[in-house]
């Protein structure tokens, strides 16, 4: 085992500095026992993982899924030997995360440094996107997910909803006016249209009825359809019309009185706020700690439904 463990070290050290000489002085090391020992480790796992040429060492396609793997295998080990005694300044590893761009940037980032702060040893890989991503095949240890959920071998942890708002930009308001009912705002008020993948069709103006709760929706014109949250706030920031967002992307925009809330009597239904983990039977300690930190800092923009 502990000649296993070795000959994963070795390896990550040779890959991350593409060479078996400077890798060899790093470790201490002759480098023929580096050699010798990388070349065991490729004979054990039956694949090529290094490309070797008189001048640079590369890691091939199987190399590049190695080195991942043995990452958070060695990660998970050293955790391993003092799981009981680790302390927030011991806990370590590298952490692969996904959430969307509005999420990223209005309250993950802004509060990093305090997470940083107190857990110095943990790597954090953070994606921010609009698109679902795959979190097995793509590596990730953890995805905010707003919506349904519908994918394989994860585990959905619910934590609460975010309230959707209608908001329009004040400049919207001089050239349009503020619709107060519906049937004002049937009356020649611009939609922003938001689509996964431009092309696909949008549902218009949602809103959940005052009689009985069912989703209604009205179709408005547009000027303009966008395919990400930063371009669809963006276009209502420029009035170019309404948008129906969730409250954590817009709130700061309300505060400043950029974003205006219309029609707070005929909100889309709330969105349903996951996360996302690989299913596990043991979540790692760095896991568990961001977690925690992340439902603690959405907790002020959730509601129960």
């Amino acid at each position: 085992m502990q000649d296993r463990l070795q000959a994963m070290q070795i390896f990550m050290r040779v890959a991350e500095l593409e060479s078996f000489t400077q890798a060899s002085i790093s470790l201490g090391l002759s480098k023929t026992h580096v050699s010798n020992v990388v070349a065991q480790f490729e004979t054990a796992l039956g694949a090529r993982l290094l490309q070797r040429t008189t001048r640079t060492v590369r890691l091939t396609q199987d190399g590049i899924s190695c080195y991942e793997r043995c990452k958070n295998l060695l990660t998970d080990y050293q955790e391993l030997e003092s799981l009981f005694q680790l302390q927030a300044a011991q806990v370590s590893g590298r952490l692969r995360v996904d959430m969307s761009t509005g999420i990223a940037r209005n309250l993950v980032l802004p509060h990093l440094p305090d997470f940083i702060e107190q857990y110095p040893q943990i790597e954090l890989e953070l994606s921010s996107t609009d698109r679902k991503v795959d979190i097995v095949a793509e590596g990730f240890d953890c995805v905010i997910r707003v919506g349904s959920v519908q994918q394989e071998g994860v585990i959905a942890k619910k934590i609460g909803h975010f309230k959707m708002l209608n908001c329009v930009s004040p400049s919207y308001i001089a050239k349009y006016g503020k619709p107060s009912s519906l049937e004002e705002l049937s009356q020649g008020h611009k939609l922003i249209h938001y689509v996964g993948q431009l092309g696909g069709s949008d549902s218009g103006f949602e809103y959940l009825s005052q009689d009985n709760h069912e989703l209604c929706a009205l179709a408005l014109p547009k000027l303009i359809t966008v395919n990400n949250a930063d371009a669809y706030c963006a276009a209502c920031l420029a009035g170019l019309g309404i948008i129906q967002a969730p409250n954590i992307g817009v709130a700061k925009y309300i505060q400043t009185g950029e974003l205006i809330e219309i029609l707070p009597d005929y909100p889309a239904p709330s969105m349903p706020v996951s996360l996302l983990y690989p299913h596990r039977r043991h979540l790692s300690k760095r896991l568990q700690v961001f977690m925690a930190w992340l439902t603690e800092l959405l907790t002020p923009f959730l509601v129960s439904r």
